[in-house]
């Protein structure tokens, strides 16, 4: 079986993350699924720039699933709307004792895990207008963070959305992967070191 991941998308959501990730993931072959977070668990959803993306089911009928990894876009209505998700803080708080890389990115740090709890020990990084609502002494000034112990990425906002993609598909693949996959793009030379 192949490596699977969840990106999870609420209408609000920041689409430059959104679809970065998407992308990217399936370029390097990765199972996605894109499930759609909302008061309805509606599948149409409207990003933060009213970019309209369509999830391949409601989070309802795919959160069951075991997935290598949960990925969580910004976009401050977006994380807001998966912070009120019930549904989706267990399938996190599941994913991570199962071992699954949790990735989370611009607004999501802040207004989902550390609203939650959820990886109260980790080094993160998050939107920088935000950095009030991480703890200080778990902020890492950094456009990519990994934390090993937590198995938790986090990134910093849409200008990092490459970088973050590219660090998933090299926790979930391995740095060749993404090294193949960053050779695609015509990135600026320093950006495929992902050991960090």
């Amino acid at each position: 079986m192949g490596v699977s991941a969840m990106v999870c998308l609420a209408n609000g959501s920041e689409e430059t993350e959104a679809v970065t990730v998407i992308d990217l993931l399936v370029r390097a072959g990765v199972d996605v699924t894109v499930a759609g977070v909302g008061a309805k668990d509606t599948q149409e959803i409207v990003c933060s720039r009213g970019v309209r993306l369509l999830a391949d089911a409601p989070l309802a009928q795919v959160a069951g699933r075991a997935f290598d990894a949960i990925v969580l876009p910004g976009g401050v209505k977006g994380a807001e709307a998966l912070r009120d998700s019930a549904t989706l803080i267990d399938c996190l708080r599941r994913a991570h004792r199962a071992g699954a890389l949790v990735a989370a990115i611009c607004a999501a740090p802040a207004l989902v895990l550390v609203h939650h709890r959820l990886f109260p020990e980790a080094g993160m990084t998050g939107f920088p207008a935000l950095k009030d609502r991480i703890p200080a002494a778990r902020w890492r000034e950094q456009r990519v963070v990994y934390d090993k112990q937590a198995n938790l990425l986090t990134s910093q906002g849409p200008g990092t959305a490459m970088e973050f993609a590219l660090h998933i598909i090299a926790r979930l693949l391995g740095n060749d992967k993404a090294a193949e996959v960053a050779a695609q793009l015509v990135l600026p030379a320093g950006m495929e070191d992902f050991a960090t």
